[in-house]
């Protein structure tokens, strides 16, 4: 369906189609047009002119996300289109802002925002070539260190030093980008352009890389804190790091894998997991909690219960939760508020039926986002779903990958799902029937793909004209089978393979090098 433009959009879209016209032009262009040609320019994936906006930008303010959202003019918001061509030319013009003495504009630029631009998986700009997060955390760095040298180096003038811009910033950063980024906020305070990171990506680092360049980025401005995959932070290092750095202003948390294992607990670690709870009870903005593939049974009250604001997003994934727990989640304040929730890898219909469904009617009025991937849930269990369903009206994106679900389920809980208004998405499983007979649950990666091809894409047929017959061509259903799109990971996976190839290598070598000596 195609967007209404306004006559206003039309002419910009016009202007700067001719890129040498448009670019020789914009001195005699006023002020107040400059956003409206910049979207229309994005649009257009005009690079060049895009970096000439930029680099004579007339305002006190460059906010991506809202030059690029929903406007009066054009309503399409193209803040998803982490297109290269004009990224790279949005950042080079910015660091040209800074050095262009000649440009007719006084220099009144203060903040620059591009927190809001989004990595989505499919892209529709011309261009097909993406610029994901760590690509722009790696440019920016770049350029605050070649500006710098540069400034260093060339006879500038004078005013060119009294610049001082904002650049607000989402961080992602690994083992190849550290030590660029680490140089550009080491020299922050002399570079014109500052670099203020509002949210944090790390993986791939060591535990010392971590720490020294997490003191960097300013914690005191952070709102997003991301530790995950190859970063191998344990109970005492998150300890260690809230009591040595407050996060005052921190929304977001994710933790990596096995961060907690009561398994293993003394008392010592009892005592630490409380002091872990105080300190995240002292970050008064934390609203969304991420700790998956840890082991916390009998432990959510005791990490949870000091926190004063309650909690809009929990991610407890494969977490061996226990009866306790949910009972704590579903009584706690928290539950009322909830808008996204992850239980995956819990036997819920075994466990703790009763309680699900009470913490489900408690979150109901608000909850958006629900998962219950390898949960166990069989075909005897789908009446008992829908009506736990029923009264979240707001849910928008259901995901229940690989539980043990026939066809004739899966179409009765579509029939179901079709009556949810706000609902988009939907990560179904492969039908239990398309799999040879005597397949277990959870399923394994090597037995994971060796179902009835044919058959399944007779079903998935069958659910999307379900969906049709309802006119609800709105809702996306589809069967990702190793897990949903993170751009972060798909960005990043040829370093994150080569690190988990050296691991493998080397874990080879100490074992080659044990048997040696115990022959």
């Amino acid at each position: 369906r195609k967007t209404m433009k306004s006559l206003r959009f039309i002419s910009a879209e016009a202007f700067v189609s001719n890129a040498e016209f448009a670019r020789r032009s914009l001195g005699a262009v006023a002020h107040d047009l400059f956003p409206l040609l910049f979207k229309a320019s994005y649009l257009l994936e005009q690079g060049e002119v895009i970096h000439d906006l930029v680099e004579n930008w007339p305002l006190f303010d460059f906010n991506m996300g809202k030059l690029l959202g929903a406007t009066l003019d054009y309503q399409e918001d193209l803040s998803h289109r982490t297109c290269s061509v004009c990224l790279e030319s949005c950042l080079t013009g910015l660091r040209d802002y800074v050095l262009n003495q000649s440009s007719p504009y006084m220099k009144k630029l203060k903040v620059v925002d591009l927190t809001g631009i989004k990595d989505v998986e499919v892209q529709f700009c011309k261009c097909k070539k993406t610029m994901g997060r760590w690509a722009r955390t790696q440019l920016l760095s770049k350029l605050c260190s070649e500006l710098l040298v540069y400034l260093q180096q060339a006879q500038c003038n004078p005013g060119t030093f009294e610049i001082s811009i904002n650049v607000l910033i989402d961080l992602f950063v690994t083992e190849r980008n550290y030590e660029l980024v680490v140089q550009a906020l080491l020299k922050k305070c002399s570079c014109p352009l500052k670099i203020c990171c509002v949210a944090f990506r790390s993986d791939n680092l060591t535990l010392q890389k971590f720490f020294y360049i997490i003191k960097l980025t300013d914690p005191s401005l952070l709102r997003k804190l991301e530790i995950v995959h190859n970063v191998h932070l344990e109970m005492e290092h998150l300890e260690m790091l809230f009591s040595s750095i407050h996060f005052p202003e921190l929304m977001s948390l994710t933790l990596p894998a096995r961060t907690f294992n009561v398994r293993r607990f003394t008392a010592t670690d009892e005592q630490m997991l409380s002091n872990i709870g105080e300190k995240m009870g002292e970050m008064t903005q934390l609203t969304e909690l991420s700790m998956s593939f840890s082991i916390l049974t009998g432990r959510i009250q005791k990490l949870l219960s000091p926190l004063k604001t309650p909690l809009k997003m929990l991610d407890v994934s494969n977490c061996s939760l226990n009866h306790a727990d949910m009972a704590y989640l579903a009584n706690s304040f928290h539950a009322n508020h909830l808008e996204a929730l992850d239980l995956s890898g819990h036997d819920i219909p075994e466990l703790y039926p009763s309680t699900f469904f009470k913490l489900l009617s408690h979150c109901s009025s608000v909850l958006r986002s629900l998962t219950l991937e390898d949960c166990n849930i069989q075909d005897t269990h789908v009446n008992m779903l829908i009506l736990g369903l029923s009264p979240c009206q707001k849910l928008q994106e259901f995901k229940f990958i690989g539980n043990p679900l026939s066809s004739q389920a899966l179409k009765h809980l579509f029939t179901f799902l079709c009556e949810l208004p706000m609902l988009k998405n939907v990560e179904f499983p492969v039908p239990r029937d398309c799999y040879p007979v005597g397949i277990t649950y959870p399923i394994d990666d090597a037995s994971l793909c060796r179902f009835d091809h044919q058959k399944y894409e007779r079903v998935a047929e069958e659910l999307n004209l379900i969906l049709l017959q309802a006119n609800r061509e709105d809702v996306k259903a589809s069967t990702p089978l190793f897990g949903s799109y993170d751009a972060a990971v798909q960005e990043t996976n040829n370093e994150l393979g080569a690190y988990l190839i050296k691991s493998f290598k080397e874990t080879l070598e100490k074992f080659t090098t044990s048997f040696n000596k115990m022959s």
